[in-house]
């Protein structure tokens, strides 16, 4: 190992170059991601993913280069690096030495299987056949099953999975929440649904595509989000890209018989965006320019898609001038039957257009996939039956096709095995620190109820956004709200807004 003599400014320097010319290359990665799900010709999917694995097996050997993780070990030795320097570096040498693990062949077979999965996951769709897709899915999920084992873990191998987007969780921490889902929500469930249902056809009338549109435009535009630094595209599973706080891209989903679906597709994206265009663009490349984990990221997409976007006081500025748009479906519908419609509790059959408390039966039940494809006591061979009963068994709801069932996720084909939970995680963190906000944000829900969200924005950018990577998740929740992530919050939030009328929501 070379002996490194420089002095620390310039040696930091030289660790900054080399991880943002790494950011580079994983952006460059991230471009033709987005172009793949966007405007790819459907010819040009075999060398798109010839270029995603060149690309990434070079990213792969920039960030196992010995001469980066020198720098690192060094850097790490010395006394005088700000705070912030100090936990870029120490989360580096993390990334850099968890990195190492990877076999280049790897990283090369994996690139090569989730553009070919992702891809018969596209024809499985269209086809609503899922032998289209099993073997594909196949070849990932033992690929997956070959990366918890060169990450590493204890107790069940799903673990190490899990940790690469929420750090520090484990199958342990997740049966006692998912236990809390089926605890507490399961009877206020049973309870909301006995209530007299709102007739919701108003909702599933045309709704003109282009007029869908220019709607959820000036609804990422009011909560914040920069057209100059990003834009929206429409996609077959709405999703969020960035490659800098300065170029953040958005997809939503358009139905022209179901105005919900494209509306809070908007939202929840928008949520995510605001995240990344809120981290600091003077940390590019580095760990304290970068998301926490995906339960917080989550966390901000669901505060403004359901603490925010399905609140009264929301809908109290946005609802006349959505009448004025679409008069003949809505023009006799008040708001408080607006309000009730898109609150309605029933269960279903797909997550994204799943309602409040179903939504994490709906999550309960692929973490519960999940953690059995990679322990192996569940195949591929056996998935679309097991989806099916695990929906019996949790929702009750019948499931008719594969198009409707264990086909419409599209996390699977990109090798995401361990994201799903924490989209429950997210929704638990929103309530806590949207109760906070509201503790801490005197007239905040009058603000809302205006159109304003300035002070809810700049609260978010303060208190979370900033931070990139400098604090864990339950660090980060303990610095806002005095506690680490309590279910008790999400669970008040529900109650007071499906049984108590929730007119402060």
């Amino acid at each position: 190992m070379m002996v490194i003599r420089k002095p620390t400014s310039e040696l930091y320097n030289d660790y900054t170059t080399r991880m943002q010319q790494l950011a580079d290359v994983r952006n460059a990665i991230a471009v033709l991601g987005w172009d793949q799900e966007t405007y790819l010709p459907e010819k040009g999917a075999a060398f798109r993913g010839q270029q995603i694995t060149t690309l990434s097996s070079i990213a792969h050997e920039m960030f196992a280069a010995a001469p980066l993780g020198e720098i690192l070990q060094e850097l790490h030795q010395r006394q005088d690096l700000t705070p912030v320097q100090q936990k870029n570096v120490a989360l580096s040498l993390e990334d850099y030495e968890k990195n190492k693990r990877y076999p280049a062949a790897f990283v090369a077979a994996l690139s090569q299987a989730t553009n070919a999965c992702y891809h018969a996951w596209i024809k499985a769709r269209k086809a609503n056949s899922y032998a289209v897709y099993e073997p594909l899915l196949a070849t990932m999920v033992k690929l997956k099953q070959q990366e918890a084992n060169i990450l590493g873990h204890e107790g069940h191998p799903y673990n190490a999975l899990l940790n690469e987007y929420e750090k520090g969780c484990t199958t342990t921490l997740l049966d006692t929440v998912f236990s809390e889902v089926k605890t507490a929500l399961t009877p206020l469930l049973r309870a909301v649904t006995q209530q007299p249902a709102e007739n919701r056809d108003f909702l599933f009338q045309h709704y003109d595509r282009n007029k869908q549109w220019e709607f959820g435009i000036g609804l990422l535009k009011a909560m914040g989000y920069d057209m100059a630094a990003g834009r929206q595209d429409v996609s077959e599973h709405p999703f969020t890209t960035s490659f800098n706080p300065q170029d953040v891209r958005v997809t939503t989903r358009i139905d022209e018989k179901d105005f919900t679906n494209m509306t809070w597709s908007c939202i929840h994206e928008g949520g995510h965006a605001l995240y990344e265009q809120g981290l600091p663009a003077t940390e590019y490349g580095l760990p304290c320019g970068e998301a926490i984990s995906l339960g917080i990221h989550e966390s901000q997409s669901r505060l403004w898609e359901n603490n925010v976007g399905r609140s009264l006081a929301f809908w109290r500025h946005h609802y006349a001038p959505l009448q004025a748009i679409f008069p003949d479906n809505l023009g006799q519908v008040d708001i408080h039957r607006f309000y009730k419609a898109i609150n309605h509790v029933q269960p279903s059959l797909i997550r994204t257009e799943a309602d409040e408390l179903t939504y994490h039966f709906h999550v309960m039940i692929r973490y519960e996939i999940e953690k059995g494809l990679i322990a192996g006591s569940i195949t591929t061979k056996d998935l679309a039956a097991t989806w099916n009963r695990y929906y019996q068994e949790y929702l009750q709801v019948t499931v008719p096709d594969d198009a409707q069932g264990v086909l419409q996720d599209i996390h699977w084909s990109h090798g995401s095995f361990g994201y799903f939970p924490t989209y429950s995680l997210g929704s638990f963190y929103a309530a806590q620190f949207f109760r906070t906000a509201q503790q801490q944000l005197p007239g905040l829900t009058e603000q809302i109820a205006a159109g304003n969200y300035q002070s809810l924005f700049q609260w978010l950018r303060t208190n979370i956004h900033e931070y990139g990577r400098f604090y864990t998740s339950n660090e980060l929740c303990e610095k806002i709200t005095g506690e680490t992530l309590q279910f008790r919050y999400f669970l008040e939030y529900a109650q007071e807004k499906f049984l108590a009328g929730g007119q402060g929501y």
